[in-house]
């Protein structure tokens, strides 16, 4: 009996442990407008360098966001992202184009303003 109790925690450790990584690295991106309600179908891009974001070219990322405001991404570098959100004559420009390093193995949370 001792020896199926031992065999059982073991089991439930190493599948604790490898719960942690299974979560790839992801980010989960609210778009709100100047008054603070969220805005559905802003095309939203992320870039690894500055370079590709001020040419923006080459985005690791693009997606557009859903009727609550927000788009995800998944399988991501634990790096900080420059982030490009546009939906007509709205943009992120003057403010939040860069978010901040991401956990690895996490879902990282970021708020965007678009005016």
């Amino acid at each position: 009996m001792k020896t199926i109790i031992q065999s059982l925690a073991a089991v439930s450790f190493i599948l604790f442990m490898l719960s942690f990584q299974l979560i790839k690295t992801q980010i989960s991106i609210t778009i709100r407008n100047e008054l603070g309600n969220t805005e559905q179908g802003v095309t939203v891009q992320l870039f690894e360098t500055e370079d590709d974001y001020k040419a923006e070219t080459n985005p690791v990322a693009e997606g557009k966001t859903d009727a609550k405001g927000v788009v995800k991404f998944k399988d991501l570098k634990s790096i900080s992202y420059y982030v490009i959100a546009r939906k007509d004559d709205k943009d992120n420009t003057g403010g939040g184009e860069q978010t901040g390093k991401l956990e690895a193995n996490r879902i990282n949370k970021v708020t965007i303003v678009i005016q």
